[in-house]
């Protein structure tokens, strides 16, 4: 039975300046910081650094959504600290607010607020 989201990664080709901007951007350090890997407990979600080069070219079939409280503020300070627009802010619908950017590392790191979305067991 699965169980929920556990762990995102993000590749990335230079893991101690990524661990530091990610502590920037959240605000926290990482619980666990090995040269291999660095995880972030973000709300009980996993946000994982591997050390491996990027691939090739963009690789967006897959976008991770944090939750946060104001997209629009969230989306202007990672771009205060080097984060690229990818898509705007926009409610999709009943209030739900999404945008993504694209940290300094290539990847797509997605932010949303989502009044309807409670952490639930599984098939909850």
């Amino acid at each position: 039975m699965f169980q929920g989201l556990r762990t995102t990664i993000y590749q990335v080709g230079d893991l101690t300046r990524a661990t530091e901007w990610y502590t920037q951007a959240l605000g926290f350090g990482p619980y666990f910081d090995q040269p291999f890997y660095v995880g972030f407990n973000v709300g009980g979600y996993e946000l994982g650094l591997q050390a491996n080069a990027p691939a090739a070219g963009p690789v967006e079939n897959v976008v991770a959504y944090w939750g946060v409280e104001d997209v629009a503020a969230t989306v202007a300070r990672l771009q205060q600290l080097g984060a690229t627009e990818h898509s705007a802010p926009m409610d999709v619908g009943e209030g739900i607010i999404v945008a993504t950017v694209r940290d300094p590392f290539g990847n797509v790191f997605g932010v949303i607020r989502n009044p309807h979305f409670r952490v639930a067991p599984s098939g909850g």
